[in-house]
């Protein structure tokens, strides 16, 4: 779904309001977020950047006029992982 990004920011405060807002990447100058978030009794995932350091001025989705979001269930998932032997 495509969404504004003047609607998600100042109708709905994202990316602040989030239900769950992680970091997946950071660069140099740029920190990438993943976000989920709810509207109309759906939720919906999407990705942002900011600034990495207080000389970086960018701001969540500043150079797109509309966010594609996708629309997004929690699911419970069984997860192998290796650990040490105590």
């Amino acid at each position: 779904m495509i969404f504004k990004r003047e609607f998600l920011v100042d109708e709905l405060d994202l990316p602040w309001s989030a239900k769950e807002d992680k970091v997946v990447e950071t660069s140099r100058w740029s920190t990438f977020h993943e976000i989920v978030f709810h509207h109309e009794g759906k939720y919906y995932q999407t990705c942002y950047s900011v600034g990495s350091t207080e000389c970086q001025d960018e701001r969540p989705w500043e150079d797109e006029n509309e966010v594609d979001c996708t629309e997004v269930e929690l699911k419970e998932i069984l997860v192998k992982q290796w650990v040490p032997v105590k």
